[in-house]
């Protein structure tokens, strides 16, 4: 048919092609044009799922408690969450192998993510059509930040109580509802409980992958419609 037919050309041609970018104005063909770069939204989809397995595995161990208590072995102040981690790295069956590919898949999906818009943006692939596309990319890039964020407070060691602290100041800077935000998210604003662990473990768990997965869905049926932006 017909229209069939011009559907098909339409796909093919125009929306596949990528226009006029910022890589051909400042010449940059050779970085963001090879084609292994094509291949970082996958890279950053395959991390996600490393991710959604291990973390799986180790919430059958971890335990997230914030509250401090006395080590017994050592009459030193710590809590449940640290000492599960410890369990997980020491007692637990490949669990050290198991919390390593945790946190080096994060670190992976990060970069992927940030090295996927990098391509999109220098090879002019954000516009028109997939200007929806791109708004989705930048949102998806935010919702993997606070995954990282919220993955590197549940350890709840020196870090993870710096990287609080600093959150806590960051979300009391925001106009208006700094402080309610900061009291929603990390329980108190002027001294850290353990109280952030447990509301972080939620948002890390169950608020962020379902966010996540809606809008990976939603981004790559997108980039299945309209086809990858590939080089003229």
């Amino acid at each position: 048919m017909p229209y069939a037919d011009l559907t098909r050309v339409v796909l093919e041609t125009d929306q596949r092609q990528v226009p006029r970018s910022h890589a051909e104005k400042y010449e940059l063909k050779t970085i963001w044009y090879w084609y292994p770069l094509y291949c970082l939204g996958g890279i950053s989809f395959v991390a996600f799922v490393i991710l959604t397995i291990t973390g799986i595995l180790l919430g059958f161990f971890y335990v997230p408690d914030g509250r401090l208590q006395l080590d017994t072995a050592t009459s030193l102040p710590t809590n449940g969450a640290y000492l599960s981690m410890l369990v997980i790295m020491n007692n637990v069956p490949f669990g050290f192998i198991i919390r390593g590919m945790h946190h080096w898949s994060a670190h992976v999906m990060i970069a992927a993510v940030f090295l996927h818009m990098c391509r999109v943006y220098f090879t002019g692939a954000y516009k028109k059509p997939r200007e929806l596309n791109w708004l989705l990319g930048v949102i998806l890039m935010l919702v993997t930040i606070m995954f990282g964020y919220s993955g590197y407070l549940l350890p709840a060691n020196a870090l993870s109580e710096g990287a609080a602290n600093i959150g806590i100041n960051m979300t009391r800077a925001s106009p208006v509802i700094g402080d309610q935000l900061a009291t929603l998210l990390f329980g108190d604003i002027n001294t850290l409980s353990g109280v952030y662990i447990l509301r972080w473990y939620w948002i890390h768990v169950f608020i962020l992958p379902l966010v996540g997965t809606g809008l990976m869905v939603l981004h790559m049926a997108l980039v299945w419609l309209q086809g990858v932006a590939e080089p003229h």
